[in-house]
């Protein structure tokens, strides 16, 4: 555990709530995580004393949001080890991909070619490339997982070919949490001659991570799931990809010159960044980068490797729950399960009421939870300010509730 975790928790305003008279307990974490009081005041601090059109203006206040604006830029390049230029602001890791793919993928991806994905990748990164390949008459192929959730790393490079263009790839899956081995996935497919697109939108709060020693051409992450606001996210991408790639939106900002009879567009990043950026978003991100830089990306992945491994054990106790994925496989702090005879959804309304918030259903991964023949999982998940006592009231709820389910 961490030695100042209620110094930490302390800093989450939200975490103090009650919910039915009870502690409020989040376990929802893979879908979002709470917000430091650090993050929601750089949010008012931004529009109450720096608040001006970014790049736009010589005023004042447009220059100290334009500064904090591309200083935020600098944090996150620094946080994933790219270059500034290479760290592109999106609405999230679904933009983030959707770009990807209705550019690059537009211009490289074409009749006869194929685009791999694996069989437990989120909706967000698999429809878009679903969609690509019925526009451009492609294949798209789906590597299929082995008995504990990991993806079948020898199925993967039997489907590599001349004819593959991208292969996106989840770092870690958001179902059961097992960390891909990605290094190798993107050495793989370089050699068949495929871009590589990691989303890492269930990684970068958990895992260190370094673009370039990856060699990843794309990676894409959602600020919100790293203690920043909802609708700020990124896209990385390799400077000579994002020099010839064409704009995926048009307006202001992304271009250098119009004329009546043509326009010509910016330098990358802004070309990519179409009007008004969400420039608030974008300073406080680089605050919630800053707060899990000042702890420690190592110190907050052993605390939350504790925690899983603890639940891992204390959800084991409850009769007839069965965890999803091996639990020994290398996984973030992400656990889904489920209790035979109890629908997920019942489960989670009913603990509830003692203030336990968990995730059930799909979590947009349909493909995967078909493929287990199942309606759904519960999924608990940990970040930086939970503790043993969060775990102890998940299990307490649990066996509360399980006589009225059964």
């Amino acid at each position: 555990m961490l030695q100042n975790i209620q110094d930490i928790t302390a800093q989450f305003p939200i975490l103090g709530e009650r919910v039915n008279g009870h502690r409020f307990v989040y376990l929802d974490n893979a879908a979002t995580t709470q917000k430091p009081r650090r993050v929601l005041d750089s949010l008012l601090d931004v529009y109450e004393h720096h608040n001006g059109n970014v790049h736009r203006g010589v005023h004042s206040m447009s220059n100290s949001a334009t500064r904090m604006f591309e200083g935020s830029r600098g944090i996150v390049a620094q946080f994933i080890g790219s270059a500034p230029e290479e760290v592109i602001f999106t609405r999230g890791t679904t933009e983030s991909i959707n770009l990807v793919a209705s550019t690059y993928g537009m211009e490289h991806v074409g009749k006869g070619d194929e685009v791999i994905v694996s069989l437990m990748e989120h909706h967000s990164n698999f429809v878009p490339w679903q969609q690509l390949c019925e526009r451009r008459g492609a294949t798209l192929r789906v590597v299929p997982l082995t008995i504990d959730g990991s993806i079948d790393y020898e199925a993967y490079k039997s489907m590599l070919t001349p004819r593959t263009k991208v292969v996106a790839i989840a770092h870690a899956g958001n179902v059961t949490g097992v960390i891909n081995p990605v290094r190798e996935i993107i050495s793989e497919a370089h050699k068949a001659g495929a871009k590589v697109l990691i989303d890492a939108a269930q990684s970068v709060p958990h895992i260190a991570i370094d673009v370039k020693d990856l060699d990843c051409d794309f990676l894409v992450f959602s600020g919100h799931k790293i203690y920043a606001p909802t609708g700020i996210g990124v896209l990385y991408g390799k400077r000579e990809i994002l020099d010839a790639m064409p704009p995926y939106q048009y307006g202001g900002e992304m271009i250098r010159k119009v004329r009546i009879e043509s326009t010509s567009f910016n330098d990358v990043p802004y070309r990519f960044e179409a009007g008004t950026p969400d420039y608030a978003g974008a300073i406080a991100l680089g605050e919630a980068l800053r707060f899990v830089s000042e702890i420690g990306l190592d110190a907050i992945a052993r605390h939350e490797q504790e925690l899983t491994r603890y639940a891992l054990d204390a959800l084991s106790s409850i009769e007839g729950l069965h965890i999803i994925g091996g639990a020994n496989a290398a996984r973030t702090s992400v656990i889904s399960f489920v209790i035979d005879d109890v629908h997920p959804y019942d489960l989670g309304m009913l603990i509830d009421h003692f203030g336990v918030a968990v995730r059930t259903g799909h979590h947009c991964a349909e493909p995967l939870i078909d493929s287990l023949g199942l309606l759904g999982t519960v999924r608990a998940s940990f970040a930086v300010y939970n503790t043993q006592d969060d775990i102890h009231q998940l299990v307490k709820a649990i066996n509360k509730v399980l006589p009225m389910l059964r």
